[in-house]
């Protein structure tokens, strides 16, 4: 071997020995594998999750909550290089995965074993090898008979363990405002995923997500204790000393957690996208609670009186099956657009039998003379679009058919309301009641006019995003 190889032979182990040591060199060598046309912008905060991850391999930490913003390679970080980490550092090692969807935690396992199959992984660790007979995409392992199972939060798990468990985003963004959603993703972690640790005392656990809502997975964790939290905001709210490991940071109020990948231009588009609430929450770690109420009444704008022409009206309902007192309402909100503005006009509330209410659309289609009328597919206003469309006198109708839950379909359309999108009167006689059920939702005793309002803006943003994904082809 001449001098020239003899070098390069030294600088390949060099480069392989810090690979084995350094979980940092390990993980950007990773993401060169998994994203080849794309620069990889290390940051303190990867370094940082690093040393508490390497906590965790040692049994120094073995509960641990990570909380940080989307697409700060949170996944790459903790379900994808990590496991890799592990089982490259000890072949016997057993990992067990989960993510709120299969989808998700098949794809992290792809990547995963995508690394490990790479020539430069077996040139680090020559000693881990993937067994032959148990490949698949969910569950694969070593030929020392350690391994990385994949499943999802409902999915079963019966059978499996790992001495490492790792809960990554363990609820759907637009799931998350259901109580039934919330309330079965905490249950199945704790009566199924953190039971299959191999050994319950010396054993890791750790959840890596996005904050969502108060009562979220972390939420219902951190309220029991006994869990490590590492907090990473995408701006300081406050200064921030985070101390631990060979990472040594003083974050300022007002700092950018990772400026080289969103500067405050981008955070800023983010923020009036998403709506504070919406950002408190997924970017800052710090959900809003929710008696709070989820608009708040400085959000709308105000009319003395509306335009004198307007680009069309639309009329949303929310019909109601039952007419008693104890029952919901029917609802009838008269919206005006003009300008990418949504004026509410009028606001009908009533109490009316099948026939009548019939009528009331018609009455009021005509009134305002309505260019489009949109009533749920569903229960009374199923039986509603089949007899209107019947009639030569019907406006327009548009049946929607919602698919998530009040608070879900809400909370999407917060954001254009806190832009300004929507614009109430200065006075009206149903101003009062409309503004108490909004601004109380979701702990208000009525909803109907909510449910109205949400109807409209939701068929909005949808024919917004139509209208872009054409522009686009």
């Amino acid at each position: 071997m001449n001098e020239e190889d003899q070098l390069k032979d030294i600088a390949v182990r060099l480069r392989n020995s810090n690979l084995r040591k350094n979980y940092g060199q390990f993980l950007e060598a990773c993401f060169a594998t998994l994203n080849p046309a794309t620069v990889y912008c290390p940051n303190w905060h990867i370094e940082l999750i690093g040393e508490y991850l390497e906590a965790c391999r040692q049994g120094e930490i073995t509960r641990l909550i990570i909380n940080m913003p989307p697409r700060a390679l949170k996944s790459i970080c903790v379900s994808v290089a990590w496991p890799a980490f592990l089982l490259g550092q000890n072949p016997s090692e057993r990992i067990m995965t989960a993510s709120y969807s299969s989808g998700l935690s098949v794809k992290h396992a792809l990547d995963c074993r995508r690394v490990m199959q790479s020539q430069w992984y077996g040139d680090v660790f020559p000693d881990t090898m993937l067994a032959r007979d148990q490949n698949e995409k969910h569950k694969f392992a070593t030929t020392a008979f350690g391994h990385r199972i994949a499943t999802s939060v409902g999915g079963t798990a019966t059978g499996e363990g790992g001495n490492f468990l790792i809960m990554d985003d363990p609820q759907n963004p637009l799931q998350v405002m259901s109580d039934v959603q919330r309330t079965q993703a905490s249950q199945w972690f704790d009566h199924t995923f953190a039971t299959r640790l191999d050994d319950k005392r010396k054993g890791v656990i750790i959840v890596v997500m996005q904050r969502l809502h108060e009562a979220d997975l972390s939420g219902h964790l951190l309220k029991k204790g006994g869990w490590e939290h590492l907090v990473l905001p995408a701006v300081a709210e406050r200064t921030r000393i985070y101390d631990f490991g060979q990472v040594h940071k003083t974050q300022k109020r007002g700092e950018l957690l990772h400026v080289a990948r969103e500067d405050k231009r981008q955070i800023e588009m983010i923020r009036r996208e998403l709506g504070s609430f919406a950002f408190a929450a997924q970017y800052q770690q710090n959900p809003l609670p929710l008696d709070t109420g989820m608009v708040k009444r400085h959000w709308f704008l105000r009319y003395d009186a509306p335009p004198e022409t307007w680009d069309r009206v639309v009329q949303s309902w929310d019909t109601a099956i039952k007419t008693g007192v104890a029952n919901d309402c029917s609802v009838c909100i008269t919206f005006a657009e003009k300008e990418g503005r949504h004026y509410v006009l009028d606001v009908g509330v009533m109490r009316e039998e099948y026939p009548q209410l019939k009528r009331m659309v018609l009455r009021y289609a005509k009134q305002w003379n309505a260019d489009a009328v949109l009533i749920e597919d569903k229960a009374s206003g199923q039986s509603l679009l089949q007899d209107l469309r019947k009639d030569k006198a019907a406006p327009p109708l548009i049946a929607t058919l919602p698919k998530q839950d009040k608070v879900t379909r809400f909370a999407a359309v917060s954001a254009m309301i806190e832009a300004g999108q929507v614009v109430l009167p200065q006075n009206a006689v149903w101003l009062a009641e409309l503004e108490h059920e909004l601004l109380a939702f979701p702990q208000g005793r009525h909803d109907d006019q909510v449910d109205a309002l949400s109807q409209y803006l939701a068929w909005i943003r949808e024919a917004k995003k139509s209208q872009h994904r054409i522009r686009g082809l």
